[in-house]
C-alpha cells in the first residue's frame, strides 16, 4: 500500500507517517524496486496502534521505546507489559482528572443556564 492510501486510510498526513518512521514509533517500512514506501498489513497495524496510542496522549517517547523493545524480540515481552501497565495507570489518573474538569464545566453551564431562565422570566413578567 502506497503512503498516500495508508495516509488517507489512518487520516494522518503523509509527513507525519514519514516522521514516525524516521523517529522509530514504527518500524522501517519496506521500498519497493522505484524506493517509493510500500506498507504491509502490519506496517499498517503498527501505524493504526501508534494512531490509538497518541489519540489517548500517550507520549512519542514512551511509544518509540516499546516500539524498541518489540523490535529485540520477546525477551522484552515483560518490560513491554511494565511499561503498559504504568502508562495505563497514568491514563486511568488523567481520565479521573479529566471527569471532575467535566463535572466542573457542567455545573459551570448549568448556572449559567439558570441564570439565562431568571433573566427571562424577568424580561417577560407584565409591566405594571
Amino acid at each position: 500500500m502506497l503512503i498516500a492510501e495508508v495516509s488517507k486510510k489512518f487520516d494522518l498526513s503523509q509527513d507525519t507517517l514519514r516522521y514516525y518512521e524516521r523517529i522509530g514509533l514504527i518500524p522501517r517500512v519496506n521500498r519497493n524496486k522505484s524506493g517509493i514506501r510500500d506498507y504491509t498489513e502490519e506496517d499498517c497495524r503498527w501505524v493504526e496502534y501508534i494512531k490509538c496510542m497518541r489519540a489517548v496522549g500517550l507520549p512519542v517517547e514512551i511509544l518509540i521505546e516499546y516500539v524498541g523493545l518489540f523490535q529485540q524480540g520477546d525477551e522484552t515481552m515483560d518490560a513491554r507489559k511494565e511499561l503498559l501497565i504504568e502508562q495505563r495507570k497514568q491514563l486511568i489518573t488523567r481520565m479521573e482528572d479529566m471527569k471532575d474538569v467535566l463535572e466542573r464545566m457542567d455545573y459551570k453551564i448549568a448556572r449559567y443556564e439558570q441564570t439565562i431562565v431568571e433573566k427571562e422570566k424577568k424580561l417577560n413578567r407584565p409591566q405594571d
